[in-house]
């Protein structure tokens, strides 16, 4: 851990405040612990931001934001793309730190690395592709043109289960369309934010840019909604729960402001009587106990032609047992812990729900180990119009669900609110156009 800690220039103790690569920190600031998730021990701790320091960051800014529109969108994303090349030399230790402090598997922490460096290499495409549309006018001797204009201030709100790669999707776009991102982390994995903001600041700065990129802590979420409130804010993209995202859009859009809203899913996985097992069985595996169960995209919900129910049942119930669960810096794991306690009592008041509808348990349920937040990923018999069904489980609890038809699995897929992402397990292509 310690090594991990000293690759990335992080300490015992870390300054929460960022205005660009500038550190703020206040004699009066609290401490936020970042929690092992494996073993529940203290990684290291970081100083929440201040009201005093908000304001400032705010206003640095805002400053930045007035020299950053005016370079080029081609030099714009040039930086990016050595933000990218940055991120390529932290990726082994950045993802470790992802494993580390979030709780997903070293393939999965290396992966979510690999997708900001990914989203990098798009960025920099993009800064020359900023078109704008011209058209013949009504009028003689003129034409109408449009050209796209920097925002201002982007606001980043971030969950825990992707720690870093949800940040590059809003502020990269962000950065090569001239705009200045403030960063507010999820408190159980702020260490992941500091290492972002130091590696992604000092490729600015090795270019004599601007320090575009800030960043504020807060484990009390008090500065989340000041961030949603601030009028200063141009646009706030949100990522999190269905339910506070319905609060953050209301609240941004009644001043006026524009937002970006990722929020839950109840997905789901159609198998239907010509399925092949040797692709499907892998498929919902990786679905549903990948990042053990804490994506917004798991697979929550399986529709199985009843034909094939007892099949599926005895196969993914095979694969089931044999998942490794364990230190996700272990190459060997294959399914890490949940991020606190919480998380786990939430899966449990799920199964006992399940139980008292009248669901059958398959498998999984029990809490592995003597520390640290691990279980045993579910496999539960249910119907879909049960309540606790309809409610997003953010864990590995995986509902199957028999069907008589492919009209009638495609009809229960989408009597849920959220949907999200879906998918179907077919060798016949009548199907797969029908879905």
């Amino acid at each position: 851990m310690k090594n991990i800690l000293e690759s990335l220039n992080l300490n015992s103790i870390n300054a929460g405040s960022w205005s660009g690569d500038i550190s703020l920190q206040s004699a009066d600031a609290t401490l936020i612990e970042s929690i092992n998730p494996s073993t529940r021990e203290v990684i290291a701790s970081v100083k929440n931001t201040t009201t005093e320091e908000y304001e400032k960051i705010i206003t640095s800014a805002q400053e930045a934001f007035l020299e950053w529109r005016t370079i080029p969108a081609p030099v714009r994303g040039d930086a990016i793309r050595r933000v990218g090349a940055a991120l390529r030399e932290h990726k082994d230790a950045l993802g470790s730190l992802v494993s580390l402090e979030m709780g997903k598997i070293k393939a999965e922490g290396d992966g979510e690395v690999q997708e900001m460096i990914d989203m990098a290499d798009l960025a920099v495409g993009q800064s020359r592709m900023l078109y704008g549309m011209t058209t013949h006018s009504e009028r003689p001797m003129h034409r109408m043109y449009e050209q796209w204009h920097p925002l201002g201030l982007v606001g980043i709100i971030s969950a825990f289960n992707f720690p870093v790669a949800v940040w590059s999707w809003n502020a990269f776009i962000a950065t090569i369309c001239g705009n200045v991102s403030v960063w507010k982390p999820s408190p159980k994995a702020p260490l992941c934010a500091i290492a972002v903001q130091k590696i992604c600041n000092q490729a600015l700065k090795d270019q004599g840019l601007p320090s575009i990129f800030h960043l504020i802590n807060d484990e009390s979420n008090i500065l989340s909604q000041k961030l949603v409130d601030d009028r200063r804010i141009d646009l706030l993209s949100f990522t999190g729960s269905s339910e506070v995202g319905k609060n953050v859009g209301q609240k941004v859009a009644s001043r006026m402001g524009k937002y970006l809203l990722e929020l839950g899913g109840n997905n789901a996985i159609i198998v239907d009587e010509s399925a092949n097992f040797d692709i499907t069985i892998p498929g919902i595996v990786f679905g549903s106990v990948g990042t053990a169960g804490q994506r917004c995209t798991t697979t929550r919900r399986v529709f199985v032609h009843t034909s094939r129910m007892d099949e599926l049942k005895e196969k993914l119930v095979r694969a089931y047992k044999q998942i490794p669960i364990g230190d996700p810096l272990d190459t060997k794991t294959l399914m890490g812990p949940l991020i606190d306690e919480k998380s786990l009592q939430s899966v449990e008041a799920a199964v006992e729900k399940i139980v008292a509808a009248g669901g059958e348990i398959l498998c999984g349920g029990k809490r592995v180990g003597d520390k640290g937040n691990f279980i045993e990923p579910i496999i539960a018999v249910a119907e879909n119009e049960w309540d606790i069904v309809q409610e997003e489980t953010f864990g590995p609890l995986l509902y199957l669900i028999p069907c008589s038809s492919l009209d009638d699995a495609i009809a229960k897929q989408n009597n849920v609110r959220q949907g999200l992402s879906s998918a179907i397990f077919t060798n016949n292509l009548q199907n797969a156009e029908k879905f």
